[in-house]
């Protein structure tokens, strides 16, 4: 933008299209809120999902090892019931008390093994049937959670398809405001939004006070902002102020837009 069409625009000019971006801008950080919702609840899903199914690896996982050692449970009884055969054999030949007493012992070894390993069958077969128990829980619930994950996906293809139509057309008309201010204007637009929580960098006098951060704005500087003379910023918070005939103006032209940011 030549020095020429600069002095020829007005500080009407320069408030209206400022005024315009605002409001476009507000728009779409409207429309990346609704956007980000919606894909932070889908990866929410795809995280329990994710979860439950490890969970579901780890049940198997334990179970399968369960089973393993209710097979080293079974092969341990079986080798000590051999051995109570070949004890029991070996006791009805021995000479002496000594060896029948030694004897003795091994039986009794084998048979406590014998017990202990029916005890641990025991122990394993309950841990599995509640672990399958959690399984088919866990089977039920994977199958909910993946209905609702299909569900939010489709809801967020539904809010991509309409909020990057909507966002698109917005940009364009915001590329087409923004050619119309001076760079030195537009840094000073950008400054001022990025430093304020909100976004909003230009503001209307409302109840006589900054449409921003709602201190009071003294009677004379809303003299001069409705005088459009000069632009005019908030001594407190820094935005840009602007009156009721700009806003009314902007908002007349962008009814096509549907936005009404003061509500």
């Amino acid at each position: 933008m030549s020095e020429k069409e600069n002095k020829e625009i007005t500080v009407n000019d320069r408030l209206i299209a400022l005024y315009k971006l605002q409001v476009i801008d507000s728009k779409i950080d409207e429309l990346r809120r609704l956007r980000g919702d919606t894909p932070l609840k889908v990866k929410d899903l795809e995280d329990e999902v994710v979860g439950l199914k490890t969970r579901q690896e780890k049940l198997n996982s334990e179970i399968e090892t369960l089973k393993d050692q209710i097979s080293d449970k079974k092969n341990i009884i079986k080798e000590a019931k051999e051995k109570l055969k070949k004890y029991n054999e070996q006791q009805s030949k021995v000479r002496n008390n000594r060896e029948f007493e030694a004897l003795s012992k091994q039986i009794e070894f084998e048979e406590l093994e014998i017990q202990l390993s029916e005890k641990r069958i025991k122990e394993y077969t309950v841990d599995i049937k509640a672990k399958e128990e959690n399984q088919k829980d866990s089977e039920n619930l994977i199958t909910d959670r993946m209905g609702d994950l299909d569900e939010a996906k489709n809801e967020l293809d539904e809010v991509v398809v309409e909020t990057e139509k909507d966002e698109n057309e917005l940009r364009e008309y915001r590329t087409n405001i923004e050619n119309t201010i001076e760079k030195r204007l537009l840094k000073a637009y950008i400054r001022i939004r990025k430093g304020v929580r909100n976004g909003l960098a230009v503001v209307p006098i409302q109840r006589e006070s900054c449409g921003g951060c709602f201190n009071r704005i003294p009677p004379q500087r809303q003299i001069d902002v409705e005088s459009h003379k000069k632009i005019i910023v908030c001594e407190f918070c820094g935005r840009i102020l602007i009156d009721d005939e700009v806003v009314e103006f902007v908002e007349t032209e962008m009814k096509d837009f549907k936005i009404n940011l003061w509500e």
